[in-house]
């Protein structure tokens, strides 16, 4: 049996028709730069999420350098964001020539340990990244907390949590802006790279409109140096399309989250973990499993971009290769996708190496790398294919 860790094409087929009519639609346009079809999807955008301003724009990445943009955010300033992310994360800080400055991550949920970025303001601190990872809202009401004592803007990159809620607030509007992916592998994915920047400052969402579009306003007179992140209207139109079926999409990737907790857990050597607050730092105390499931903390809409294992090494482990790697080695020999998010943090990336920066002065993120596995979730998947790859786990872990 063939297993792929996302299949989009039953998702896309079912949606056929729609589809070819906004292609159709914007062919017959011949608007290809901006106009109605990306107004019409941030204005459903932001009624989703439930802010007053969504801007489109042409990637989850560029949300989030034009956020920073907006901000004044450059050279002499310190940004914080969790290691254990996607690059695009600490890559946008670096490209407006401010600093990132990495802190630890929760064991439990994956996101920032705020008590550990707490520790790293300084002076020229001037905004906090929390990453909601993996489709899960990081711990918001600390982060704001932190960022009031200290005078920071809060820029949430909700790049996998398009509709994950945070005590019955959307991940992305609770902070000075959010930002969100459409790539294709999203809760809501797009056919290409899209993205979206929200806030409910006016100002802001003013300035952010202008620096999508080169600073220019009218055109040709540019009053700031700007950017190109203008969102292409095919895209737009396309996406539209998605947005009634997104609540659809995040019951059926629950839906299966939750089937795999029953059945991975009623295995041996496997684990729910309902442990300690990820507001609390807590001791790595992981002996006796292997696997240890993902956790939802009380108050989270998740909304499962993705269902990330921990794959542990225990003593009886003897073999070269660690416990993760073997795990994911044999579910592709039973044609099981599975995939590692992510493999080496950011402090560890050659680009961001400090000279004689220790390599161990975040513990939990560098353990997460060594032993998180995510395994198929999408929408689509029938559970048969659950069954399947439930019962290749059970097999490695007999083994």
């Amino acid at each position: 049996m063939k297993v792929p860790l996302l299949d989009l094409g039953e998702q896309n087929a079912a949606l056929r028709t729609e589809l070819d009519a906004a292609y159709a639609r914007v062919m017959r346009s011949s608007q290809f730069i901006m106009g109605p079809e990306v107004t019409e999807l941030e204005t459903a955008c932001a009624q989703v999420v439930e802010v007053k301003h969504a801007i489109g724009v042409s990637s989850g990445t560029d949300a989030i350098l034009l956020a920073l943009m907006v901000l004044g955010i450059g050279p002499g300033d310190e940004v914080i964001c969790p290691s254990f992310t996607f690059f695009a994360t600490a890559g946008c800080i670096a490209r407006v020539g401010a600093k990132p400055v990495f802190a630890d991550s929760c064991g439990t949920c994956f996101n920032i340990e705020v008590a550990d970025a707490a520790a790293k303001v300084t002076p020229r601190t001037k905004a906090i990244i929390p990453v909601h990872l993996f489709g899960q809202a990081a711990e918001m009401d600390e982060v704001v907390a932190l960022a009031g004592r200290y005078n920071l803007a809060v820029i949430e990159d909700a790049a996998q949590a398009f509709s994950a809620q945070y005590k019955g607030r959307y991940a992305g509007s609770i902070g000075t802006f959010g930002t969100y992916s459409f790539f294709p592998s999203k809760n809501l994915g797009g056919f290409g790279d899209a993205g979206m920047l929200v806030t409910n400052d006016d100002a802001l969402a003013e300035k952010a409109r202008l620096l999508r579009a080169h600073g220019a306003k009218p055109k040709y007179f540019h009053k700031m140096v700007g950017a190109n992140f203008r969102m292409d209207p095919l895209q737009a139109a396309l996406l539209r399309v998605k947005v009634p079926h997104l609540d659809s999409y995040s019951r059926k990737r629950a839906a299966n989250a939750v089937y795999y907790q029953e059945k991975l857990s009623a295995l041996p050597s496997v684990a729910l973990r309902d442990g300690p607050h990820c507001r609390n730092r807590h001791p790595e105390n992981l002996s006796g499993f292997k696997v240890m499931l993902p956790t939802v903390h009380e108050g989270r809409l998740h909304i499962w971009n993705q269902y990330t294992l921990r794959v542990q090494k225990t003593e009886a482990w003897k073999r070269p290769e660690s416990p993760r790697d073997a795990l994911r080695n044999y579910l592709a020999m039973k044609g099981i996708g599975a995939e590692i998010y992510y493999a080496r943090p950011m402090h560890m990336q050659e680009c961001f190496a400090l000279s004689g920066e220790s390599k161990s002065k975040l513990p939990v993120c560098e353990r997460l790398s060594d032993q998180v596995l995510s395994i198929p979730v999408y929408p689509e998947l029938p559970r048969e294919h659950q069954d399947y790859i439930v019962e290749a786990i059970a097999e490695f872990l007999n083994g």
